[in-house]
């Protein structure tokens, strides 16, 4: 079941965004975009080194590749910030702030919370925005025909009404405080999506948004190029025009930010380094809630013989030493996927750095050392590929360091670059999940029992158990309570092989102004953008 359900999660996933490398890349669709490739690439071209006219009003950011847009059923586009609004939003602080709603109210005795939205507001071709497209995009959501990997963060919904054009209501089976959080999600257009595929629509190629930004021009695999939205409700923003250049590749991007071909760019520490303490950039190194960790694929024989050997595998990672080598001292070590939340138990196992504890729990299991210095099981050498996503050599450098130090305690570990994730059918991957928000994201549907993220196939009914007590109270005590026992369960039955919290390394061309350097970055250090109508580009 929870194998057919991967699968299923899995047939969506091909076609989601790329930006990084959660994901495989799918199979990009064809739109007939307004504006022409050539326009593309021009506009490109003229920010390049810096200095060519008109290049103070645009914005060249550095951007994995995407296959689409589409906010509903994938997570990670840092795009999306700039062409869409949700009915809620996020401010520096990760506070919850008015968005499309202007204001709301809650009824505990329903748990009903009801929106006010802003008047006035229209989508990017001009159509008014209203109740019906909220409905609409959260429906399509909850829809498990669609597939989202953020449907469990609307499961407890069980009504939406539309009061009028400007009012809407979402009553719930029982409170769950991060409700608000998940209204940040990006709203869609109904007019423009009804009776349309939620996964294969040319909309998502030439996505209209309420947002800061519109679409001008989607060069494939080269740019996608957004103009400022003038009828932007919270007012124009400052900057013209913003390029999502595609560097799929790390190495390149420092390279081109060098060149100044970009003006922004998240590099690994290695690169970022080079651009510290040198007037004509600005280097931010911003704390995330973005951990690293390697997730067992529990559907695989492998891991159905040997999920008992994953504390070894725990006890073996020098996390210390690869944050020093690959982070240049740019992270910390993860223990549990909450240590930068207010929920965060401390108390639990933290799995630290001990071969000789790796090396007992293997033979307390039955595990024999071979000659070669592997152990094996059964005859069977404990033996499992690690799989890593293209193009991110953080996570390669990372993979590559705990495999060199899973062999120093006997157990095989070779790490390949797929070309394409194959979820159900890998042994292992180097994942990547955290959020800054509230504790339920990247929780509760990333190790919860066939959630829409559990790309593990994870499962444990104690940790299902306590992620539904703490999403489902609202009293602050009792979701402590719920979430350290969660953590502890997770401790003593490891879905992950927790490595490291790695921090975003930002380096920008020293003329963007309005950056907030404070604040923590989400999963792929996504979040730079949240204020980005606010942002100005100096002379």
């Amino acid at each position: 079941m929870i194998q057919e359900y991967i699968k299923k999660i899995w047939a969506a996933v091909l076609a989601m965004t790329a930006v990084l490398t959660l994901t495989a890349c799918g199979s990009a669709q064809q739109a007939d975009l307004s504006g022409s490739a050539a326009a593309g690439e021009q506009e490109a071209g003229q920010t390049e080194a810096g200095g060519s006219e008109g290049s103070r009003s645009t914005l060249v950011y550095g951007s994995g590749d995407y296959t689409r847009i589409n906010p509903a059923m994938d997570e990670h586009g840092e795009i999306n910030l700039l062409l869409f609004n949700g009915l809620t939003a996020h401010n520096g602080d990760h506070e919850v702030v008015p968005g499309l709603a202007k204001s709301w109210t809650y009824d505990a005795a329903s748990y009903t919370y009801t929106f006010y939205l802003e008047e006035g507001v229209t989508w990017h071709d001009g159509e008014p925005f209203g109740a019906s497209d909220v409905k609409f995009t959260i429906e399509a959501i909850r829809n498990p025909d669609n597939g989202s990997e953020n449907a469990p963060n609307y499961e407890d919904v069980e009504e939406i009404r539309v009061v009028d054009d400007l009012t809407i209501s979402f009553q719930l089976t029982a409170p769950n405080v991060a409700f608000l959080d998940y209204m940040t999600m990006a709203v869609l257009p109904e007019h423009l999506l009804a009776g349309e595929d939620m996964q294969e629509s040319a909309f998502f190629r030439h996505p209209i948004g309420t947002g800061p930004y519109k679409l001008e021009n989607w060069d494939e695999g080269q740019s996608i190029v957004l103009t400022r939205n003038e009828a932007y409700f919270r007012g124009m923003p400052e900057i013209e025009k913003v390029i999502f250049k595609i560097v799929p590749d790390d190495n390149a991007k420092a390279i081109q930010m060098e060149s100044g071909e970009l003006d922004l760019a998240l590099l690994t520490p290695k690169d970022a380094r080079n651009f510290a303490n040198r007037k004509e950039y600005v280097c931010y190194n911003m704390k995330t809630s973005d951990y690293r960790g390697i997730l067992f694929n529990f559907q695989h024989i492998f891991w159905k013989k040997n999920r008992d050997i994953i504390p070894a595998i725990c006890y073996a990672i020098d996390r210390e030493a690869i944050i020093d080598a690959v982070l240049l001292g740019q992270g910390i070590p993860a223990y549990g996927p909450l240590q930068r939340n207010l929920y965060n138990n401390e108390e639990v196992e933290h799995y630290d750095y001990n071969p000789e504890k790796a090396r007992e729990v293997l033979e307390e299991a039955g595990c024999v050392p071979g000659a070669d210095g592997i152990y094996t099981r059964d005859g069977e050498p404990l033996s499992f590929v690690l799989s890593v996503g293209a193009g991110d050599q953080v996570r390669l450098d990372i993979a590559q360091a705990a495999a060199q130090q899973l062999k120093e305690v006997g157990i095989d570990c070779r790490v390949e670059i797929p070309t394409r994730v194959d979820w159900s059918g890998q042994m292992a991957y180097l994942i990547g999940w955290g959020s800054p928000f509230d504790a339920d994201d990247h929780t509760y549907k990333v190790f919860g029992t066939d959630k829409g993220a559990n790309y593990s196939g994870y499962s444990n009914v104690k940790v299902d158990q306590y992620l539904q007590k703490a999403r489902q109270s609202d009293e602050q005590a009792v979701r402590a309570e719920n979430y350290d026992r969660f953590q502890e369960e997770l401790a003593k039955d490891p879905a992950f092989a927790f490595i490291c919290y790695i921090d975003a390394n930002y380096v920008a061309d020293a003329s963007i102004q309005g950056i907030s350097a404070d604040t923590v970055m989400g999963h792929h250090g996504v979040g730079i953008f949240w204020n980005i109508a606010e942002w100005t580009l100096k002379e």
